[in-house]
C-alpha cells in the first residue's frame, strides 16, 4: 500500500494553500508533515483523505486515484483523525470507537465488530473508560479515543492531524511508538502531522518539510532534521544532540528573534 502525492496544488477559494505538492508514502512507513503554523499541513492531510479533492494534481493510492475511488471502500481504505473533534454528548466511548466499523456492518453488531472495537480500546489505553460519556473526558482523553475509533476502522492508510496535541509527555511517546509499530507490522502506512520535531525525528521513518504551502524537505529524519531546516523554516536556532537514546533537537531563541 503506497501514497502518490502528485503535483498537488490546494486553495480556499481564491487563496493558494499548496504549491506543487509531489512524494511518495511506501508501505510500512511513519511519514511525519512538519512545518510552522499555516503551511499547509492540515490541507494536504484533509486532500489526501478527500476531503477537499485537490485543485490540481492527484492523489494516487496503489496507482489508483483516490477521487474515483468508492466512499465505501475508502472508508476501509484510509482512517483519518482530524485535529479537532465533533462529538455527540451522552454517548459512551464504546459507542463512539465502534464508529470506527461502520463500513464494515449492516444491521447487527458482530462478535468480530466487538473483538476489534476492544482491541482498539485497549492498544489506546481506554478501555478502563468504555462505559463513560465522551463529553465527561479530558481532551487527552478524548483523543485517544478518536484514535481508538480510527484503529478500529482497520484501514491501511492513517491520516493523523497533530494527535498528539492535547497528549501529556508519557501519553505521547506511547500512542506515537503503538502506531509505529502497528504501521511496520501491518504493512499500512501513516502520514502524521506534528509540532515535536523530536517525536518526528525519533519515530518516523520519512519526514516531509512544508513552507508557505511549498516541500522545503523531504527525506529522512536524519538528513533533513538539520540546524540550517528548523532555522530557515521555523525562525530558531536549533542543535542536534545525540546521546545513549538517540538523537535530539535542542531549540532556542536567540537575542535577535526576542526582539
Amino acid at each position: 500500500m503506497n501514497i502518490d502525492v502528485v503535483s498537488v496544488s490546494q486553495k480556499y477559494g481564491n487563496l493558494p494553500i499548496l504549491h506543487d505538492i509531489s512524494f511518495t508514502a511506501d508501505s510500512g512507513e511513519v511519514v511525519a508533515l512538519l512545518g510552522p503554523n499555516g503551511s499547509g499541513k492540515s490541507t494536504l492531510i484533509k486532500t489526501i483523505a478527500n476531503i477537499f479533492p485537490p485543485a490540481s494534481g492527484k492523489i494516487l493510492i496503489d496507482g489508483v486515484d483516490a477521487v474515483a475511488i468508492d466512499p465505501i471502500d475508502r472508508a476501509k481504505l484510509i482512517g483519518y483523525v482530524p485535529q479537532y473533534f465533533h462529538f455527540t454528548p451522552f454517548t459512551t466511548v464504546l459507542d463512539t470507537v465502534l464508529i470506527g466499523r461502520r463500513p464494515y456492518m449492516s444491521w447487527v453488531v458482530t462478535d468480530d465488530d466487538l473483538a476489534v472495537v476492544d482491541k482498539s480500546l485497549a492498544t489506546m489505553y481506554v478501555s478502563d473508560f468504555a462505559g463513560r460519556f465522551v463529553n465527561e473526558l479530558s481532551g487527552g482523553q478524548l483523543q485517544r479515543v478518536f484514535i481508538a475509533r480510527t484503529l478500529a476502522q482497520q484501514p491501511m492508510i492513517y491520516l493523523f492531524d497533530e494527535p498528539t496535541s492535547s497528549l501529556d509527555l508519557r501519553y505521547q511517546l506511547k500512542i506515537v511508538s503503538a502506531m509505529q509499530q502497528i504501521v511496520h507490522d501491518e504493512k499500512s502506512c501513516m502520514l502524521i502531522a506534528l509540532h515535536d520535531l523530536n517525536l518526528a525525528m525519533r519515530y518516523a521513518d520519512k519526514v516531509v518539510v512544508l513552507k508557505d504551502g511549498k516541500i522545503y524537505a523531504c527525506g529522512t529524519p536524519d538528513e533533513v532534521l538539520t540546524e540550517e531546516t528548523i532555522r530557515v523554516v521555523y525562525g530558531v536556532c536549533a542543535e542536534i544532540v545525540e546521546n545513549s537514546h538517540g538523537k535530539f533537537v535542542f531549540s532556542y531563541a536567540s537575542s535577535d528573534m526576542l526582539r
